[in-house]
């Protein structure tokens, strides 16, 4: 067994460190938010061996989950129009127009993005002045807040945040949403969450929302250098126990029989 749980150590070992190098990544990304790796063990019970004697029996442990760290990151001040930071609880809700997909986030920097809106279903024809012939109603122009990857942000209503591009600097309600339990929010990319049922009902967040800021990351660079080095030893001590079983099984291949 020892081979089967040093092995089984040093890979999930290895693991951990993908976890640690991507927290290291997002260090300079706004809003991400840092995950924790929380091991398990496969098995610990006793095996009824010779004479009905209890042996201990062990088969290493395993990465349970990489739980997300939802600590809030500290305000940087941008300036920029379209840089929120929502100080307090909450995210912004982001829309996938290509799936319908809703998000979200605390990374609020976002641009006012071109987007086409087709006619409505009821939408009727205009006649033309000149010729009295049927126009068929055609796309129109809208300007939305963006996520700048093709998401809309929405407004607490739900509703896309529309921008006039004469006023872009007008006051924007932007939505803030939360959910009572993070726990269990699957991580889509560096900075976008997307909740699962145990999250429970979403509503409205308390967090108030500033111009001109965004939240930077959580990541504490020395706790994840520490990490890094537990980690490596870690993953050493694992090999060590392999190497050692097997010299101990040609020591014993060796006897004379």
């Amino acid at each position: 067994m020892s081979f089967y749980t040093g092995a089984v150590g040093a890979y999930m070992q290895n693991q951990r460190m993908n976890i640690q190098a991507n927290n290291i990544a997002n260090v300079n990304n706004y809003g991400f938010k840092m995950e924790r790796a929380t091991f398990h063990h496969l098995m610990y019970s006793n095996v009824v061996g010779i004479d009905q004697e209890e042996l201990p029996k062990g088969s290493g442990t395993k990465i349970a989950k990489a739980s997300i760290d939802f600590e809030p990151g500290i305000p940087a001040e941008t300036g920029r129009t379209f840089d929120f930071y929502i100080q307090g609880d909450g995210f912004f809700a982001l829309y996938d127009p290509t799936d319908g997909e809703i998000s979200f986030t605390r990374d609020g920097a976002f641009v006012m993005a071109r987007y086409e809106v087709p006619p409505a279903e009821d939408a009727e024809p205009e006649i033309d002045p000149v010729t009295g012939e049927e126009i068929e109603p055609g796309p129109t122009e809208e300007w939305r807040l963006s996520d700048n990857e093709g998401r809309c942000v929405l407004d607490p209503m739900g509703n896309f945040i529309v921008i006039d591009p004469m006023d872009y600097k007008a006051e924007l309600n932007i939505g803030v949403f939360d959910y009572r339990v993070y726990d269990g929010m699957l991580h889509a990319d560096s900075g976008r969450f997307i909740p699962i049922e145990k999250n429970g009902d979403l509503y409205l967040g308390t967090g108030t929302v500033i111009r001109g800021y965004l939240e930077t990351s959580n990541v504490d660079l020395a706790q994840e250098f520490i990490k890094v080095i537990e980690s490596q030893r870690a993953y050493s001590y694992a090999l060590k126990v392999v190497q050692t079983t097997d010299e101990i099984e040609q020591t014993i291949n060796g006897l004379p029989g």
